[in-house]
């Protein structure tokens, strides 16, 4: 993906990190699969029960966003206005 929540995903790292999404610490996981076509990202608030969850597939066809039980623009608002943490 390059547009721009595909980019903002690219700057995630992989493994685990941390981010702030509306005030709220996040752990996140990123996890890629089958040399870079395939790719799993997890965050969940760690003062509540929040999460985000999503799979992407990158096909001949073009990319393919997987929201799990969620709503795609959840997703893509959360990983366009999560900030890392050191």
């Amino acid at each position: 993906m390059t547009d721009a929540f595909g980019l903002a995903l690219a700057q995630i790292p992989e493994g685990y990190s941390e981010g702030l999404y509306r005030g709220q610490r996040y752990r996140m996981e990123k996890t890629t699969y089958s040399q870079g076509r395939s790719m799993k990202f997890y965050a969940r608030n760690l003062g509540g029960a929040d999460f985000v969850s999503l799979n992407l597939y990158h096909l001949a066809a073009g990319d393919v966003l997987k929201p799990c039980e969620m709503a795609e623009a959840k997703v893509r608002a959360f990983v366009l206005g999560v900030v890392l943490v050191p």
